[in-house]
C-alpha cells in the first residue's frame, strides 16, 4: 500500500518553532510525517485485524447486552457495552475507506459484520424468553430509533477512536460508545425477530446500519486530517460508496424508513385544541307526481321516497406518549406509514383484533385513501357534532 508524498515539514523539524512542535505533538489530530505515517500504518494494520478474542468478546457482550433488552435494563446494556472489545475493525473500515483500499475495507467489513452476527444471534434466542407485553417506551423500543444526538455520538465516537488508535492513545472510552451505538440495535433487532415483535428487527437493523456509516465516514475524515489520504481523488469513491449505497438499498429492500418515526427529520405537529367533525345533512328527495298508465282518471300518486339515514364516521385522534403512531398492515405486522399526534384517523367497522398481547383497530386515514391497524392504546376517541 502506498502513501502520498507529503511536502509539509514534520512535525519536529528544529526550523519549526518550539511551540508549533509542542502543539502538534499533543494534537490528537494533527498530521504525520512520512516516516511517523508509516509505521502508524503498520502497527494499524495489526491493530484491527480480528482475531478469536475480538469474536468471543462480542459473544459475550452480545450475551449480556440481550439480558438488558429482555429485562429492560439499562444497566445491562451499559455492562455488555463495556465487555465489548476494542471495535478496532471499524475504525479497519475507515482506514480502507481513507485511504480507498477496498481489500482493507472488505476484509474488516466482513470481521465486524460476522461478530455482529453473533450478537444479533444473542437477541434472538433472549427473544424466545420473552413473556412481557411489548413496550415502545422500553429499552428496545428506545434502541431502534434513529435521533440526532445518537448520530452525533456515532460520529465523535468513530473519529476518536480512529485519531486514538493511530496515536496510540487509549481508546477505551470511545470504543465503549462505538460499541453500544453499534452492538445494542443488533441485540434489539433480533430479540423482535424471535419474540414476535415484528416492527423491531428491521427497525434495528437499520438502525445499526447507519450508525455503521456515520462512525466510518466520522472516521476516515478524522484519518484523513492526521495524513492518510488516497493517492488520487477517486480512491474515495468505491468504499463510501459502498457504505453509502449498502445503508440506502437496505433501508428500501426491508421497508423500514419508518424507524426515522418521530425522531429526526419530522417537525412536531400541535394540535388543534377542538376537534368537531361536521356532518353534511342529505337533502330530502320527493318525486313529482306521475300519472297512473290505466285509463282511470284519478291518478295515483308514487309514494315519497324516505332517504335513508347516513352512518356517521366515527372519529379518533393520535395521541401517544412520543410524537406519533405507525400504521400497519395487519395487527403487529408490517409498518405501512407514520402518523403523527393530533392527527384524525377514522374508525372502520371491523371488529378490534388481539396481537402481541395488545388490541388493534382497522382505521382509514382520511385523504390518503390509506388503510391499516394501530394499537388501541395510542386513538383517543371524539364525539362528532352535527
Amino acid at each position: 500500500m502506498t502513501l502520498p508524498p507529503n511536502q509539509t515539514q514534520p512535525e519536529d523539524d528544529p526550523q519549526l518553532p518550539a511551540a508549533r512542535r509542542r502543539h502538534a505533538r499533543r494534537s490528537l489530530f494533527g498530521p504525520l510525517g512520512v516516516d511517523e505515517r508509516s509505521l502508524a500504518l503498520e502497527a494499524m494494520a495489526r491493530r484491527t485485524t480480528a482475531s478469536f478474542d475480538f469474536f468471543l468478546y462480542s459473544l459475550l457482550a452480545g450475551a449480556v447486552i440481550s439480558l438488558g433488552v429482555l429485562f429492560d435494563s439499562p444497566l445491562l446494556l451499559v455492562l455488555g457495552a463495556l465487555l465489548a472489545p476494542l471495535m478496532a475493525p471499524a475504525v479497519g473500515i475507515a482506514l480502507g475507506t481513507a485511504l480507498g483500499s477496498s481489500k482493507h475495507f472488505g476484509r474488516n467489513l466482513s470481521a465486524l459484520l460476522l461478530a455482529g452476527a453473533f450478537v444479533f444471534a444473542m437477541g434472538a434466542v433472549a427473544g424466545l424468553f420473552n413473556t412481557a407485553e411489548p413496550q415502545t417506551n422500553g429499552v428496545a423500543g428506545l434502541h431502534a430509533l434513529l435521533s440526532g444526538t445518537g448520530l452525533l455520538a456515532m460520529a465523535a465516537a468513530g473519529a476518536l477512536t480512529a485519531a486514538s488508535l493511530i496515536r496510540e492513545h487509549n481508546p477505551s472510552a470511545a470504543s465503549l460508545l462505538l460499541s453500544y451505538g453499534l452492538y445494542v440495535p443488533l441485540a434489539v433487532a433480533g430479540f423482535g425477530l424471535s419474540s414476535g415483535q415484528l416492527h423491531l428487527w428491521p427497525h434495528g437493523l437499520v438502525v445499526f446500519a447507519i450508525h455503521l456509516a456515520v462512525a466510518t465516514l466520522s472516521g476516515a475524515g478524522a484519518l484523513a486530517a492526521i495524513g492518510f489520504r488516497p493517492p488520487a481523488w477517486y480512491g474515495y469513491s468505491f468504499s463510501a460508496a459502498v457504505a453509502l449505497a449498502g445503508v440506502l438499498l437496505f433501508i428500501g429492500f426491508t421497508g423500514a424508513g419508518a424507524a426515522f418515526g418521530a425522531r429526526i427529520g419530522l417537525p412536531t405537529l400541535t394540535p388543534s385544541p377542538t376537534l368537531t367533525a361536521s356532518v353534511t345533512p342529505t337533502p330530502s328527495i320527493t318525486p313529482t307526481p306521475q300519472p297512473s298508465a290505466t285509463p282511470s282518471r284519478t291518478p295515483t300518486r308514487t309514494p315519497t321516497l324516505t332517504p335513508s339515514p347516513t352512518a356517521t364516521p366515527q372519529l379518533a385522534v393520535i395521541n401517544s406518549q412520543g410524537n406519533g403512531a405507525v400504521v400497519r398492515e395487519e395487527p403487529a405486522g408490517v409498518a405501512i406509514t407514520t402518523i403523527l399526534n393530533g392527527r384524525v384517523v377514522e374508525l372502520l367497522p371491523d371488529p378490534p383484533q388481539e396481537a402481541g398481547g395488545q388490541l388493534w383497530l382497522h382505521v382509514r386515514l382520511p385523504g390518503r385513501d390509506v388503510t391499516g391497524w394501530i394499537l388501541q392504546s395510542l386513538l383517543a376517541t371524539t364525539t362528532p357534532q352535527p
